[in-house]
């Protein structure tokens, strides 16, 4: 392998793990979600502390587990849910690296993440991004729609653009960990809260609502107070965004996340403030959320 070639190679994946950058944002009209990152601010952090673009690519984890190979010496980063995270170089031995910090991964060596212990999706950058090929200008993976790479398994080689010409200008980012026991998300109302009962708003925002197991980037669906319609007609499909909180006949929402479907049938009561949404999707399922009315 020539010295100029610079690749991870996915050992292990965990439970969840897929290439994401900054999404297809503006191409509701063709059909085209966005999807990207969950947390579109850790991914953007981890690119800045490389001094990459913060639209480069990345990989994001769902509650660790990734194992990756250096082939080449890169310079790596974490964000997002903060997680253990071993460097074990090429002649076995082994070091901890730290969380929002620039790392070095030196050729042939390994970086496994652990599970976090708060949070739910971890972002790991190399200087230079992941150059996989773009679909629709993006290289991120749809995984709803289907666009985007295939998701990275064991053996997958992910090829490492070229550094860019700035140099990385910190070398550590103090952020608070996602640690709340219930975090608070700023709703705004919805384009249908006139489809529900005149204090259907104040219920939602009345009492926690658990996060189920049934829950993915697509959407996070609900268990709690439940939200009773006043409407009971067909609703045609209209578009949806980030942070829509849409209710189906069952009256227990759905959050939708960065793979949510451009359009939906069922009314949507409220929408979580754009800077809450990244906030959601660290929330794991089985922790429980709040709503409060209003911008926070």
């Amino acid at each position: 392998m020539g010295e100029a070639v610079r690749l991870l190679e996915v050992v292990a994946t965990g439970p969840l793990a897929s290439v994401q950058d900054l999404g297809r944002p503006g191409r509701g009209d063709l059909g085209v979600g966005r999807s990207g990152a969950a947390d579109r601010g850790a991914l953007r952090l981890a690119n800045r502390l490389l001094a990459n673009p913060e639209t480069a690519a990345a990989l994001e984890v769902t509650l660790g587990g990734l194992a990756v190979r250096a082939h080449g010496d890169l310079l790596v980063a974490l964000s997002g849910a903060p997680c253990p995270a071993t460097v074990t170089d090429a002649s076995g031995r082994a070091r901890g690296i730290g969380h929002h910090a620039v790392e070095r991964l030196p050729d042939g060596a390994t970086l496994r993440l652990g599970v976090p212990g708060s949070g739910l999706r971890t972002y790991l950058a190399v200087r230079g991004g992941l150059e996989v090929p773009e679909v629709l200008g993006s290289r991120a993976t749809d995984i709803m729609a289907g666009l985007g790479p295939e998701l990275p398994r064991p053996g997958t080689l992910l090829p490492v653009g070229p550094p860019p010409d700035r140099f990385p200008g910190v070398d550590l980012a103090p952020v608070a960990e996602p640690g709340e026991d219930a975090p608070v998300l700023g709703v705004l109302p919805g384009p249908r809260d006139d489809w529900f009962g005149a204090d259907a708003l104040r219920v939602l925002c009345s009492a926690p609502y658990e996060v189920t197991a049934d829950s993915n980037r697509v959407g996070m669906r609900l268990r709690g107070p439940v939200l009773e319609r006043v409407r009971g007609e067909e609703l045609p499909p209209e578009g949806m965004v980030p942070g829509a909180l849409q209710v189906p006949p069952s009256g227990q929402p759905t959050l939708f996340l960065a793979d949510h479907p451009v359009t939906g049938g069922y009314p949507v009561i409220a929408v979580v403030c754009s800077r809450d949404v990244d906030r959601a999707a660290q929330v794991r399922p089985g922790q429980r959320i709040r709503f409060r009315l209003g911008a926070r």
